[in-house]
């Protein structure tokens, strides 16, 4: 599905969160108070947005950047995306599995993850990955769509996701099944303090979220503690 939908996910993406997408992401780099020199995991890096903005952030930006990913078209636009903008010593893209990382013990200073942790089968372990990834004191921000809490805009939300998305979605992508998946996925995700537990439960200190438009998105900090 996500090589099906690879070449109009950037535009869609942006079409369907009206551009705020992009301050989202920011939102998450700012979160990790990076120093050039360090060492960034970004998983289920998809076309490698937030990679690149972890890179050249003017908040603070890393020294070295790993976007990883399953899908294959969508790691074939996240290179010629790094190629093109001349960041290709510093970010490096490859493929693996979220529940399995491809990065040795404690050899991340931060780590990151926009809008991807819904979509792997097991987000318990990917949060116990992310914790043996990290250095002691390595820091995670996670992105993640949320259920806004204000009734009115709680019910403006389902409806949109319900029926426009997914009618926008099939009509750019051409994928049918893409972007009726995704209201699905969102509902089925545990958001807030339900993923905050999860994170406690995989070892992480210092949990905290804060919802962006509405509710509409959550922002999820946590740190490895710095002893065990």
């Amino acid at each position: 599905m996500f090589d099906a939908i690879a070449r109009r996910y950037d535009a869609l993406n942006h079409i369907l969160s009206a551009g705020l997408d992009r301050r989202w992401r920011r939102e998450a780099v700012r979160a990790l108070a990076l120093s050039p020199g360090d060492r960034v995991l970004d998983m289920c890096t998809g076309t490698a947005d937030l990679a690149i903005e972890a890179a050249t952030s003017t908040a603070g930006h890393a020294g070295q950047v790993i976007g990883i990913d399953f899908s294959s078209e969508m790691l074939k636009l996240a290179q010629r995306k790094v190629r093109d903008r001349g960041l290709a010593g510093r970010v490096h893209i490859a493929r693996g599995d979220a529940t399995r990382m491809p990065v040795a013990d404690a050899a991340m200073d931060a780590a990151m993850v926009g809008f991807g942790i819904r979509n792997v089968l097991d987000p318990a372990r990917t949060c116990a990955e992310f914790h043996r990834v990290l250095r002691p004191a390595g820091r995670l921000a996670i992105l993640e769509f949320g259920m806004p809490r204000i009734p009115g805009i709680r019910a403006l939300y389902f409806w949109y996701f319900q029926h426009v998305l997914p009618r926008v979605g099939r009509l750019i992508s051409r994928h049918g099944d893409a972007y009726s998946y995704l209201p699905l996925s969102m509902m089925e995700f545990p958001a807030g303090d339900a993923f905050a537990a999860m994170l406690k439960t995989a070892g992480f200190a210092d949990v905290r979220y804060r919802s962006l438009a509405l509710g509409l998105v959550y922002l999820y900090i946590a740190r490895k503690p710095a002893t065990p």
